[in-house]
């Protein structure tokens, strides 16, 4: 395959590739995108999922988020895959400097990557709106209705950017410095339309922009490599 062999010997010659990744990188782990055909965005709710995971149903009615947060957000028992752990073999061969990724499940980590930028946040941290004392995703997991705080009381909220929340400065702004710093930049697993993450590409100044997506997205005119293929087969036939 042509393309693949073009991307294997751009791998091969940086030293600074980052990899920006959203939910199509997980779903050959089991979990579900938001948007393509089975995703939950065509799923029927009482109300639909982007209303439910927004900040102020968060403060409305925080039992009715977590029931459907519990059902459709926290896949604590997934793996990684091979894109997961290719992208972390990578890391540690020196070829890739870092991983953007719009996804709150853990996965990058737990296949090995180090340096993992989550933009969107993570559902394993979790913290007291009261005190701010910390709780993993077990305890918000199994907690009974609205998980709450075991010294004070307060309602938990998991770490994670809802609708109509910001994304996190410090963690944009080191996102914007690795990619304009990329010799290589790798897009995969999403299809380019969650602002403001989505406009991170603008920030690359090279000409090795790679997109491996199954769908059509924004930026394929501007890429100079575009792969269709499922992405953990796909990363499963590179060298580190």
């Amino acid at each position: 395959m042509e393309e693949l062999e073009k991307l294997q010997k751009w791998l091969d010659e940086s030293r600074s590739a980052v990899f920006f990744g959203g939910a199509g990188v997980s779903t050959e782990s089991g979990i579900p995108d938001f948007r393509s055909v089975d995703g939950l965005y065509n799923q029927s709710y009482r109300y639909p999922p982007e209303t439910i995971i927004s900040r102020s149903f968060f403060a409305r009615d925080p039992e009715e988020f977590y029931r459907f947060y519990r059902e459709k957000m926290l896949w604590l028992d997934a793996e990684p895959n091979a894109a997961h752990r290719k992208l972390a073999e990578l890391e540690r061969a020196g070829r890739l400097a870092a991983v953007v990724t719009q996804n709150i499940d853990g996965l990058h980590q737990k296949a090995g990557s180090r340096v993992v930028l989550e933009l969107h946040g993570s559902v394993h941290r979790n913290y007291c709106m009261k005190c701010h004392k910390s709780f993993d995703a077990a305890y918000v997991k199994n907690a009974p209705g609205i998980p709450r705080c075991d010294v004070c009381g307060g309602v938990v909220k998991p770490d994670v950017v809802l609708y109509e929340e910001s994304l996190d400065d410090k963690t944009l702004r080191e996102a914007v410095r690795r990619i304009e710093a990329a010799d290589l930049l790798v897009v995969g697993g999403t299809s380019l339309a969650v602002y403001p993450a989505a406009g991170l590409i603008q920030y690359y100044r090279g000409n090795r922009l790679v997109l491996i997506n199954r769908t059509p997205t924004p930026y394929d005119s501007q890429a100079d490599l575009i792969l269709t293929e499922n992405i953990g087969a796909l990363m499963g036939k590179l060298r580190a």
